[in-house]
Parts: C-alpha cells; structure tokens; sequence
C-alpha cells in the first residue's frame, strides 16, 4: 500500500509527537465505588450518554480491546478443561474484550463443544470477571454461529437456508429464528453471525446452501424474516433476543469462476440493484444491528478496505447505526492476500477507516490500531467511532446491569420438545416435489410390501455447514423404519458412497476405489430385487460442497454432476424395472439429468436439518403434501451457468445442440394437487410514480388433496432508459386451500417495486408500461399478464 497510508517522515513525526503529547490521560477510576457513580453505570440515561462517558474515561489500551475478538485464543484463558481462568485472564484480557467468539466451543473449529449448561456457566464466569475485575468493568459480547439453528451442542437444528428459502414462507423463517435466539441466548449468547443474503448466482461455489437463493427480493424477505426473529421486532433487544449479523456485504454469492471469495467485478448498477438489494432492505426496514463485511473485492477494491460501501452507502446512504464486524481473518488478507497493505498496521489503519469496526476472530491486525495512531495512518477520532459502536450494542443488552444467564433454564430449553416440533414442520415444507410422472408419490403402504431404501444419503447424518451436533438426526432408513413399522418390510443397501466418510471441517476428501464401488451396486442390485419400489437418497454431501476457506479446504467444482458412481448406481436399479422414488440431498443444484430421466419421481430436499428422516416420511406416505418451490434456476449442466431467471433480454439468444433454458425453473414445484389461476385483476390500471397498485388472483385447488400454493408476482418494465430483466420476482404469498376451495390472493405493487437505478443512475420509476405476470413459477407457461401503466 503506497498511496492513500504514506506520508513525509516529517508529517509523520510531528502527528507522532502530537498524538503523544496531547492525547488525554483517563481518570483512575479503579476503586469500584468510584465506577459505579460514574455515569456510565446509570441504567436510567440515555445510551448515547452513557457511551459518551465511558469513551472519555477509556485509556487507549482498553479502547483497543474493544474492537479484539478471541476465538481459538480464548485457549490461552481456560484451564486444560476448558474452564475459564481468571488469574490467565488477568494477563491476556486485562483490558477487557469486545468480542469472545463461539463460546460454545471449548477452544476452536473442531475443538469439542460444551454443553448448555457449561457455556451458560463459562459465559457467567467471563462476565463476572470483566465485570469486577477489569478496571472499567466492561462486559464482552458473545458471538456464535446460527446459519440453521445455534451451532452448539443439543441444540435444535433445522433446514438449510436454501431449505428454509424453499419454504417461500417468512412467517416460519422467523419463527424458526425467534426460537433459536431464545436457545443461543440462554446460553450466553448476544450476537450471532447470521444470517446470509448474498444473492446466489453462481451454483458451482460451495456456499450456495448458506444463502436464500438467486432473487433478490425473496432473500431480502427471508433476511427480514431472520433478522425479526433474531431481534425481536421492537426497538428494544429483549433477553431471549440476539443482535443478528447480516453478511457478506457484497458480491459474494457469484464469484468469479465459482470459486470461494474471488472478485464480484460487476457495474454499480448490478451490484445496487442485485447484490445490495437485500441489504439496504433489511437495514431500512428491520434495524439489524450487525454487518459482516465480504473476502471478496469489487472493481479492485476489497470488501474490508471499501469506503465507498461501507461509509458513503451504508452509513451515508442507508442511515445504518449499527457496527460493521470483519470476516473471520479477513483483515490480515489485506496485505497477505490482496496485497493492498503493505503491513498488518496498515491493514488494520485501512481496513478501520473504511469502515470496520471490530476485528475477528483473533487478534491479528488491529493490536496495531494505537501503532497507526502514534504513525498518524488515522485519527484517534477513527478508533473512538468505532469503539463507541460496539458499547453501544453492550447498553443496549442491559449487559452492565446483568450480564449473566441461568444455566437451568439453558438446559431447559436447548433442544426442547416444542422446538424439535418447528424443525420437523420445516423439514416437510422444504421439500420441493420435482417430477412425479406416473404419479407415483405419494406411496401407498396398502399396496406395499417391501421397500428398499438405497443409496449413499440414506442412512447418513447430513446437516450441512455450520452445524454442531443435536441431541438426534433421523436419516431418511430411520425414518422410514419408524413410520412403516411392521406395515411393510424396509430393507436397505448403501449403493455406493459420495465420498468416504469425512468432515465438513476437515480438509481430506476421498473417493471409494471403483471395484469396492462395483461390489455395493451388485448388492443394491439384489436388494432391490426383494422389494416392490425403490427409495433412492442420492445428490451430494458435506464435503463435496461446503465453504472454501483456504486452498488446502476446497469446495467449489468444476461440473454440478452427481459424484462418484452415482450415477452407475441409478442405471443399474433403473434396469431392474422396480419403480423408484428418488430424494436429492445436496447443498447446490445438481444437474442430475440422468437421474430424472431414470425415476418419474424426484424430489429435492437440500438438508432438513435433525428431523430429516420424519420430513421424509410424512411426505413420501402423503401426510404431508409437498408445497415447496425452487428459490433458485437449476441449470441443465455447467456449461448452461449463468441459469439465473431474472435475466436480460440478449442474455439467452440459444446453444447449438442444447436447450438454453433451464432444467428447473425459479418458483418451480409440483404438489399431489392440483392448482388452477384466474386472470389477475388491477385495482387500477394506471398509476402516477408515486402510487402504489394491488392485484388480485383466484387459485383454486382442483384436485382431490389439501395443499400449498405461492401464488408469484414478477414485473417486465416493457420500455426503458437501460435495459431491464425480462422479469422480477416483486411479491409472493403462500396459501393454504382444502380440496375445491378457491382464495383470492391480494399482492401489492409499490413504487420501490417498479424502480430502478435510470441512465443517469438515479433510483427511479420511469412512466411506461408494465408487465405485470402472475403465476406458480418464473416459467412462461405458468404465468398470465396483465399491463400496468405508469403516467
């Protein structure tokens, strides 16, 4: 880094001297009468007050400290057995702490966990030390990860994002949140680093799972629907509430060539009104109160050195109060990895001033933050702003005035009954049904004898990323065996394996030898021959797409075809003649072409976190009719990427030799019933740019089973000053019918909704006509028009 850090040694010098001479000294207030008269420790002031105060009598030591997060160093203040040590503290922390990562962990990724009651009591015993025996008393915020339930130990884990996101149903996304803000917190908890809304457009990057899918608009209202469970939908943080984090901000779900963290280099336009999107959204509308900066960079700018977006938009623009936490070591990649620092006091000068407010997971760079002071790389007046954001998320806790939980009641509701309820529900509603030719699904154990349950996902655990372990998994032969009971006979055969077994965290991944692969298909063969249908739980697994976090830990590919000899495996069980059902487990979209052609009945199910095998049943037997939509384009092979359906209008002009759709569309899912809509009906059919418009639609279930329906609004602006998507998800909403029972579904059309970023790049609606296309997926065939026009 050579330009926007340097400066002449005798600049330096005097900014130097003067930063020693007249930086001022902090009262003593170490008597601890003295610090609770400060004022401060009035509960009854105003937060901005209290912030206030506190900074004026920090000494710059303890103001570095709260920007410091400790992880896996938080080994160097616990005894062998992970319990917290005071008198280490003394000599590691004596400052205080802003952040202690996953203290559900005894040490780091992989270390062991502990169990609700041994966080409950650890995150006590750290308060209880930073509190009474640091010199201002200053408590640390806990932070954890919940992608899909808090990933701790007994904890309650559900569906995937792109899972729950498969549900089209925010009503649960938030319950599913609420109830997992209430397990973190319980525990100690106060911050998790959740959840994720970059807009996936790329399906080859290992982190599709982790995300809410391709549309913008559809993560945005998942994102809210998180965050408000998270948060609690007050002004206010309750104690059974956490502060949510919002990541990564921005560009990271379509890196180039599908690889973890490489550059977004897309126009401002995209990267506002695609990328952004979700964001600016979920901080106008739901106040979250955190912001995980991206690896990525933007035009040669990385995510954690970005002024313009993370100070101009973000801060300037958008109005957000709330601090900006780094990505774990993302701060030292500034000058190891982009190379735009040339030290780590640089980085940490860089990366604070663009908007950075706290450094994790440990302590690399920003120890240098009072070094850049002294050099004159930024004002202390940068490190104060900083700091005063993260006090004010630890008032605004009640974490001064009880910053302690019970370990009872962590026991107590970690994993609770009523929560296993919620994941079961939302393992049934992420099912997307995606063919059923001959009507196969749902099965009739009146008709059924024998079913063989094969394949490498059958009876395996699969949770995903960021998981831990909960008091159970139901695999799909579990389940199935619990729901048949001695209605029919289950037998099962492995197949073949996707991989041999493995971690999520460990870097190894390693394929069966091809002989040993050919012995468990001929004995799948001969299972299958005993029975009268096939389930067949195929796709992929936890080490074949997950998050590429260091060139030693891949996860992206190269193809999006089944692994292994999976494949095989369908050929040899399609030649049987036995009927088969077929359920995709998988963290990315599979273009599993061979497989649909080979079993009328296929369903995705991505990962449905401990109820799995329930999920399973209860929809495959048909107490549970599957209602699940596409929340992203599944492409027909790799060479189809992008597949994403809010195209532009030259974007898909054709292939030689190839279908240039996609294999499955956005929205797409089939159910056991059938849906019928009417034309969809204006309340007016011109508007001015400032009014809003409803539409409305009759659907009627015409079949012979109760179900769901989301009934879609996309928008086509027919004419503009730059080119627009040949259409726009804009609102959405599930519906419950009984079997001949027509709803009318009301969608709303706002002026946020028809605008966008005009030629001159001002946030408009621009007069014209609209095509307003409604419908039960992002497929021509499935939607009808009518015209808007705007005056």
């Amino acid at each position: 880094m050579k330009n926007s850090l340097s400066f002449s040694l005798g600049t330096g010098l005097l900014l130097v001297l003067a930063s020693i001479t007249f930086r001022p000294p902090a009262p003593d207030i170490s008597a601890s009468a003295d610090r609770d008269m400060a004022a401060y420790r009035n509960a009854d002031l105003p937060i901005e007050d209290r912030v206030s105060d506190l900074l004026k009598r920090m000494r710059p030591e303890e103001k570095q400290a709260q920007v410091l997060s400790r992880w896996r160093t938080k080994a160097a203040f616990q005894d062998e057995n992970g319990i917290f040590d005071p008198a280490k503290a003394k000599i590691e922390i004596p400052h205080g702490i802003g952040h202690i990562g996953r203290p559900s962990e005894l040490v780091g990724s992989g270390g062991g966990g502990r169990s609700p009651r041994a966080m409950a009591e650890y995150c006590n015993a750290v308060q209880k030390f930073l509190l009474e025996e640091t010199r201002l008393g200053i408590p640390a915020l806990f932070h954890e990860e919940a992608l899909h339930g808090h990933a701790a130990m007994d904890a309650t884990s559900f569906s995937q994002p792109i899972g729950l996101a498969s549900t089209w149903n925010p009503a649960l996304i938030e319950e599913l949140y609420t109830m997992t803000a209430l397990e973190a917190s319980a525990r100690g908890a106060s911050v998790v680093l959740t959840p994720v809304v970059d807009v996936v457009r790329e399906p080859r990057w290992g982190r599709v799972e982790e995300t809410y899918g391709e549309d913008p608009y559809l993560s945005a209202e998942m994102g809210l629907a998180a965050v408000r469970g998270f948060q609690g939908r007050g002004e206010t943080i309750g104690k059974d509430r956490v502060l949510a984090t919002l990541k990564h901000m921005t560009g990271h779900g379509q890196p180039e060539t599908g690889t973890n963290i490489a550059p977004a280099n897309y126009s401002r336009r995209i990267i506002h009104e695609v990328f952004l999107y979700p964001f600016k959204r979920i901080v106008t509308e739901a106040n979250v109160r955190n912001i995980m900066a991206s690896y990525n960079e933007i035009d040669g700018v990385p995510s954690h050195a970005n002024d313009w977006m993370l100070n101009e938009v973000l801060r300037g623009e958008w109005g957000f109060q709330g601090a900006v936490v780094s990505d774990y070591y993302a701060v030292r990649e500034l000058k190891d990895r982009h190379a735009v620092a040339e030290s780590l006091t640089q980085a940490a000068a860089l990366s604070i001033s663009s908007g950075i407010d706290i450094e994790l997971p440990d302590p690399e760079a920003f120890p240098y933050l009072l070094e850049a002071i002294d050099q004159g790389l930024i004002e202390p007046a940068v490190l104060d702003t900083a700091v005063a954001r993260i006090l004010r998320q630890k008032f605004e806790l009640g974490l001064f005035e009880d910053p302690y939980v019970d370990p009872d009641r962590a026991v107590a509701v970690t994993g609770a009954e009523e929560h296993a309820r919620l994941a079961l529900r939302a393992a049934e509603e992420t099912m997307i049904l995606l063919e059923n030719r001959t009507k196969l699904a749902p099965l009739d154990l009146d008709k059924i004898k024998t079913i063989a349950v094969i394949g490498p996902n059958a009876d395996k655990e699969l949770l995903g990323g960021y998981s831990d372990v909960p008091k159970y998994f139901v695999t799909v032969l579990e389940g199935i065996r619990e729901y048949v009971g001695d209605r029919a006979n289950v037998v099962y055969a492995e197949g073949v394996r996707v991989t041999e077994p493995g971690s999520w965290y460990a870097d190894p991944v390693v394929r069966s030898p091809d002989d040993v692969e050919w012995q468990r298909i001929q004995e799948a063969v001969a299972t299958a021959l005993t029975a009268d249908v096939i389930i067949l739980a195929v796709g992929g697994n936890e080490l074949t797409s997950r998050e590429a976090w260091a060139e030693s830990h891949m996860g992206d590919r190269a193809d999006l075809q089944l692994v292994g000899m999976q494949d095989k495996l369908i050929d040899a069980l399609a030649a049987t003649g036995k009927p088969i059902v077929s359920l995709l487990f998988n963290g990315r979209p599979l273009a599993a072409t061979n497989l649909i052609e080979k079993a009328p009945t296929v369903f995705e199910c991505w990962y449905m976190g401990q109820e799995t095998g329930r999920g399973v049943a209860r929809v495959l037997f048909g107490d549970v009719n599957p209602g699940g939509k596409l929340p992203l384009s599944i492409p027909r092979s790799v060479g189809h990427i992008p597949a994403y359906y809010n195209y532009k209008p030259t974007a898909r002009r054709g292939f030689l030799f190839d279908d240039v759709s996609a294999l499955y569309h956005f929205g797409y899912g089939l159910s056991y019933t059938t849906f019928r809509f009417g034309a969809p009906r204006l309340s007016k059919a011109t508007i001015a740019p400032d009014e809003s418009v409803t539409v409305r639609v009759d659907v009627t279930n015409t079949g012979l089973r109760a179900g769901h329906e989301v009934a879609q609004l996309y928008i086509r602006d027919k004419y503009s000053s730059v080119t627009r998507p040949v259409k726009e998800l804009k609102d959405f909403q599930k519906i419950y019918l009984e079997p001949g029972e027509t709803q009318t579904v009301i969608l709303e059309i706002t002026p946020d909704k028809l605008a966008f970023y005009d030629i001159d790049m001002n946030w408009t609606v621009e007069p014209g006509a609209f095509d307003i296309l409604v419908g039960n997926s992002s497929r021509n065939e499935d939607l009808q028009s009518v015209e808007l026009v705007v005056e």
